[in-house]
């Protein structure tokens, strides 16, 4: 069961601060407060603790050259999709989602083509999958962080569990896919 989340006048207040300058200091926040520099830094870890503040490390979508795609998909078994992409530097995240599709997963990509070759190997030839829109972000109107994966142990053979080799992919071989960041077989420039 999910804990009640009750924050004061000040939390707001703080939480705004922060969504307009992550990088204040609590010195500067204390100040604008009108509050002692120990209240913000004890208001900011029960926050923490509470879930409902996090610092997420990424890239910026506006600023770098990469394209992210919304895929909804309709699917038999929601967990064993998610499964296959768990470990994906691809991946950014899925949701489980109420109507016809039944899951929104969001991917990232130096190019479309790798995109959507995820999208054909990974989802539209999978039993489980009855259906797989893709949609291609043009641009965000806000800035959107994107918590790209760049820390994993290189093999042959890409985390996706489902058997594929990059070096065998057709998509990789005619060059419309970049390949798994994991293998040798990447050529693009992100991962490297």
């Amino acid at each position: 069961m999910r804990e009640f989340l009750d924050l004061d006048k000040r939390d707001r207040e703080l939480l705004s601060l922060l969504e307009q300058n992550p990088e204040m200091s609590q010195n500067d926040m204390a100040e604008i407060l009108r509050i002692s520099q120990p209240s913000v830094s004890a208001r900011i870890h029960k926050l923490k603790q509470k879930g409902a503040l996090a610092h997420v490390v990424g890239m910026n979508l506006k600023k770098v050259n990469l394209y992210m795609a919304k895929v909804d998909v309709m699917a038999k078994n929601t967990s064993s999709v998610l499964d296959i992409f768990r470990d994906c530097p691809y991946f950014l995240n899925g949701l489980i989602v109420s109507g016809e599709h039944n899951l929104c997963l969001f991917f990232v990509g130096e190019d479309i083509a790798t995109l959507e070759a995820i999208v054909d190997g990974h989802l539209r030839s999978n039993p489980v999958v009855s259906s797989a829109k893709v949609s291609i972000v043009i641009t965000p109107m806000k800035d959107l962080i994107l918590p790209l994966r760049m820390n994993f142990e290189y093999t042959d053979t890409p985390p996706c569990g489902n058997g594929c080799n990059c070096k065998e992919c057709a998509h990789h071989i005619s060059n419309r896919c970049l390949g798994c960041p994991v293998t040798d077989s990447y050529s693009g420039k992100i991962w490297k």
